[in-house]
């Protein structure tokens, strides 16, 4: 069965404190540990494009219980109990359904600028969480989502399955065991042309199967417009950061996994969205350079040229490339030469007391070894993230795409579009979070929530 559908401006519930903010669940609901053989009754907020994957992998599970559903939209929500079916539960609000004693665990799958509140406002409520990057929409939120889940002893995983795929932890074995030599360069991005773009509908009233004051929650408030609701609010700052955090988290995360560095020094990024004829605001191209001791990241995107293809991910060592994506990895050995024939030479030899070439005589040799890896498998990465994510709940250990490394990554994008947008290098201090000597910057790292979502981020201790 369905509730009645939130009503636009009606945000209150019963269990309300007097602050009328945060729900009141008790220290036992809280407090809960599962035990190594019951079942994990999971509760479900977002049914889309990623939403509907994670319901499908959770269901295979022979330990979860299906137990609820919410959506602000009435066709996906029925959509999800016709699929889920037995008794599940579905909710427009999903604070009610946190306050279903029944959901041990809830996995947030909706747009971008709701991950972080419903992720806090979970863990408050005694539950674990498996939270879809982008993790956050601005910098502070990770750091305030890592006070509560600590605060909560909860567990949080976060959507980064590729952290799960076998053949990307062969590939950081090998990055990690010194064979591709010291990594100087990281290279990441996207490329696809989808000229003209999404097209410019014009702002109008809701449907009335969708609750447009639920879906956009603690973002600014604009009148509904298609193209800022389903899957398109990527294009959108209100609700997303464009390819960078959506794609970028992905990449980097990998990154950051396979070499632990605490954060970018400094932060540059160029790029508009110059082509694009749509209503759309994030960029079509966009360029970003991170600085690091002894190494550079890099992140090309484009939505409007995709040209050759560009190899996806790869960590350029002194002994040669590594470059890894969901279908596998590959090494790209250098070869060892004598430098002095590196030295190009246009009319034969160079003119006496120019460098000489030294006859070669042995096989080439190479730094490292040439790998062809090719055993990648996307629908096996989901599912593997999910059975972290379950022993995780019940050893209470922390899963392999933790909350913190989450933040670090974000964070590192999030630098990035903000570089674009302020249109100049911004420098980081990673102890104080903090960007070095620029105010507007800084104050960029946060943004209020619009109400009353604020009253209920005050409620949980941060903010």
């Amino acid at each position: 069965m369905t509730d009645t559908p939130h009503k636009p401006g009606s945000l209150t519930r019963r269990n309300l404190v007097k602050a009328g903010a945060a729900l009141a669940w008790t220290a036992a609901s809280r407090d809960r540990v599962l035990g190594a053989n019951e079942r994990v009754g999971m509760g479900f907020v977002g049914y889309g494009l990623i939403g509907k994957r994670h319901v499908v992998d959770f269901k295979e599970r022979s330990d979860v219980d299906m137990v609820a559903m919410t959506e602000a939209h009435s066709g996906r929500r029925d959509e999800a109990a016709t699929y889920i079916g037995g008794s599940v539960k579905t909710y427009a609000d999903f604070r009610k359904m946190l306050e279903n004693k029944d959901v041990d665990a809830v996995c947030v799958s909706t747009a971008d600028h709701w991950h972080a509140l419903i992720t806090m406002m979970s863990c408050a409520a005694g539950k674990d969480v498996y939270v879809e990057k982008p993790l956050t929409v601005f910098v502070r939120e990770g750091r305030w989502m890592i006070d509560v889940r600590n605060r909560y002893k909860r567990v949080v995983q976060v959507g980064t399955q590729q952290r799960s795929g076998p053949h990307y932890k062969k590939a950081r074995e090998f990055v990690q065991s010194g064979k591709l030599g010291k990594i100087v360069a990281v290279k990441a991005g996207a490329a696809r042309n989808i000229l003209p773009g999404y097209g410019s509908p014009v702002n109008t009233e809701p449907p009335p199967y969708l609750d447009w004051e639920m879906l956009i929650g603690p973002a600014p408030y604009r009148p509904y417009n298609p193209n800022r609701g389903i899957y398109h609010f990527r294009w959108f700052w209100d609700y997303s950061g464009g390819q960078m955090t959506n794609l970028g988290q992905h990449s980097f995360d990998i990154a950051y996994w396979y070499l632990n560095p605490t954060a970018p020094k400094a932060v540059s990024s160029w790029g508009g969205r110059w082509v694009l004829d749509d209503v759309g605001e994030t960029p079509d191209v966009q360029e970003a350079i991170f600085e690091f001791p002894e190494m550079v990241m890099t992140w090309s995107d484009r939505e409007v040229s995709r040209g050759a293809p560009s190899g996806g991910l790869v960590f350029y060592g002194t002994h040669g490339s590594l470059s890894v994506n969901r279908g596998g990895w590959t090494v790209t050995p250098d070869r060892k030469v004598i430098p002095a024939n590196t030295v190009p030479q246009f009319t034969g030899a160079h003119p006496a007391g120019g460098p000489a070439r030294v006859e070669e005589t042995d096989a080439p040799k190479y730094w490292t070894e040439k790998i062809e890896d090719r055993s990648g498998n996307s629908a096996e990465q989901f599912k593997l993230h999910v059975a972290d994510f379950l022993d995780a709940i019940r050893s209470r250990n922390q899963p392999v795409s933790d909350l913190e490394s989450g933040h670090r990554v974000v964070t590192h994008c999030h630098l990035a579009n903000l570089s674009l947008r302020l249109g100049r290098r911004l420098e980081w201090d990673a102890e104080k979070e903090d960007v070095i000597g620029d105010p507007e910057a800084s104050k960029m790292l946060v943004r209020p929530y619009r109400a009353p979502w604020d009253k209920e981020l005050r409620a949980l201790g941060v903010g």
